[in-house]
């Protein structure tokens, strides 16, 4: 039977100062966020002790991840989907403006809009914090060594309907085209250059599988009124 997370001390819940746990090659360099001090003492306690990891800083929230992350050369973090103050999702957009971020593991309750949103938000596996603590050490393995582990996502889903597989900065942008805003409109309003509006864009049609302004729009509103329909 599977080891589950024991309970620990709260006292490794606050922002935890960069530290080199080991100095071999081999060791797969990793970071750890999660609100709960208990959870997040008894992961640290899980990697410290596993010679396959090199436990490199812990954080209590998202902006302390995404400071670390800033400085240290991690291959893997491990966030917990609700970190105050600005969530995985805003997260996971800041880190995907930097090089070399870690590659993220999203470790939270099992629901299947959850690992959903993780994926369409960057994430590259979701392990629920409800099965054994191997299920996180293995995941761990196979992200830094470049897959990506969704154990409980239904991909029929995701094949039904393209909307699941945008992240959060598509989606915005998908509603601001429904409202007829221009690229310009756009930019400013969700703070990005033009260029980048454009990109977004692209990426946007790509995954829709359409080719145009106009034809984006008319396939977000057929989903809204294919939901009502449903609903």
């Amino acid at each position: 039977m599977g080891q589950h997370l024991p309970p620990q001390g709260a006292g490794s819940g606050l922002d935890r100062p960069m530290r080199t746990v080991r100095s071999t090659e081999t060791a797969i360099p990793v970071i750890l966020a999660d609100s709960n001090p208990l959870v997040l003492s008894a992961m640290s306690e899980v990697f410290e002790r596993d010679a396959r990891f090199s436990l490199l800083a812990t954080s209590a929230t998202a902006e302390g991840f995404l400071t670390t992350a800033r400085r240290v050369p991690a291959r893997v973090g491990i966030v917990d989907w609700d970190l105050p103050e600005m969530g995985g999702a805003r997260l996971m957009e800041q880190l995907r403006e930097q090089e070399d971020a870690p590659r993220i593991i999203v470790y939270a309750r099992e629901s299947s809009q959850g690992h959903i949103s993780a994926m369409g938000a960057g994430a590259a596996g979701f392990v629920s914090r409800h099965g054994p603590v191997e299920a996180l050490l293995d995941t761990c393995v196979a992200v830094a060594a470049g897959r990506m582990v969704f154990p409980f996502l239904d991909v029929r889903e995701l094949q039904r309907n393209p909307l699941h597989s945008l992240s959060r900065r598509e989606t915005d942008m998908l509603s601001a085209l429904a409202r007829g805003m221009t690229n310009r409109e756009m930019s400013k309003e969700l703070g990005i250059s033009p260029n980048t509006v454009k990109f977004h864009l692209s990426n946007l049609y790509d995954k829709l599988a359409v080719k145009s302004r106009a034809q984006a729009i008319a396939f977000f509103y057929s989903q809204q009124q294919g939901g009502n329909a449903r609903g």
